[in-house]
């Protein structure tokens, strides 16, 4: 009889990681936002989308995709981040060199913070209870105290900081796009500790993180690094899209996703610490290069527009056709 329960359970456990693994993402809903100028990152809020739009940050509801509102006057807005303690979000304002601050329940602007130079990637840090910008052109970060509301201190991580995330017990992680590496930094004596080398993979954008495992999954130029966040190794490398520009983590069922630009959707099975397992480049359109995911739901999305083939900008891509701003709801 053990042995037959031991058959059983094992007959299960294949049957859920199949049926895991077969599951087909596709855009189930697009939500549209006509106003013009371009995007980065996206994110998602106690059931509110945040989308970077140009000069603001459009606010739909996540469910339906009605506008709630908007955050003006962000020009450059790379990203968005939350302190629900206190209850008020901040933009990251590229060309600005600051932060915006705004009401989370009335989407009041509350102030400006000056930041540093080119402020792109903006996150909340549980640790500390400061927001953290990655500023490109200034190749520090800077540590923003909520409740005083100033910047109280600066790391220079020796490169362009993309991305960052946190462990949540004082350690930092960051992408430095142009030197190929992830700088591990100490928040509680603000200084780099390290520079791990992502070598063969380059061109870090997207990071994400698994605590439980102590894993960073850095999206690269058509890699994905994965990382062991305690020694820097570099465990294992997977191809993914090209031009990824964002990387997710599903915390409850192990998925790393990499959003790429060429119009794809990278996802990738956390099997254990070491094993990790390619599921599939899914479609989505090509520009949407960053995500967001609700841990809740596990819906993904990802912002992105139309182009016309028959005009190019400066960087030699097809342009944005005007009015055509949406959101891609992947599930």
């Amino acid at each position: 009889m053990k042995k037959n329960l031991v058959l059983i359970a094992f007959m299960l456990v294949c049957i859920i990681a199949f049926a895991q693994n077969d599951h087909q993402y596709k855009i189930v809903k697009t939500y549209h936002i006509a106003s013009g100028g371009g995007w980065d990152y996206i994110a998602v809020n106690n059931g509110r989308l945040y989308v970077s739009h140009g000069t603001q940050v459009n606010i739909l509801n996540e469910e339906t995709g009605d506008s709630i509102g908007f955050i003006p006057n962000t020009t450059g807005v790379h990203g968005i981040a939350f302190d629900n303690e206190l209850g008020k979000g901040y933009t990251s304002n590229g060309r600005l060199n600051t932060v915006t601050v705004f009401d989370l329940k009335t989407n009041e602007v509350l102030g400006q913070i000056a930041a540093g130079q080119n402020p792109d990637a903006i996150m909340y840090e549980p640790f500390t209870k400061m927001i953290i910008t990655c500023n490109g052109r200034g190749k520090n970060i800077s540590l923003i105290d909520p409740v005083k509301g100033k910047t109280i201190d600066s790391i220079d991580v020796g490169g362009k900081p993309e991305t960052a995330v946190t462990d949540r017990n004082g350690k930092l992680f960051v992408n430095i796009e142009d030197k190929s590496e992830i700088a591990e930094i100490d928040l509680k004596n603000r200084k780099v500790l390290n520079h791990w080398p992502l070598k063969p993979a380059e061109g870090p954008t997207g990071l994400a993180y698994d605590n439980s495992t102590r894993r960073l999954f850095a999206g690269c130029d058509k890699m994905l690094a994965i990382v062991n966040a305690e020694s820097g190794a570099v465990v294992r490398t997977l191809p993914i899209g090209d031009g990824c520009d964002g990387a997710a983590f599903d915390s409850k069922n192990k998925l790393i996703y990499t959003s790429n630009g060429e119009g794809t959707m990278t996802v990738v099975k956390e099997n254990d610490a070491n094993t990790f397992q390619v599921l599939g480049n899914f479609p989505t359109k090509r520009g949407a290069r960053t995500i967001t995911i609700d841990q809740t739901t596990g819906t993904i999305f990802l912002p992105t527009a139309e182009f016309d083939p028959t005009k190019t900008g400066q960087n030699g891509r097809p342009m944005m056709i005007p009015g055509t701003f949406q959101v891609l709801v992947i599930q």
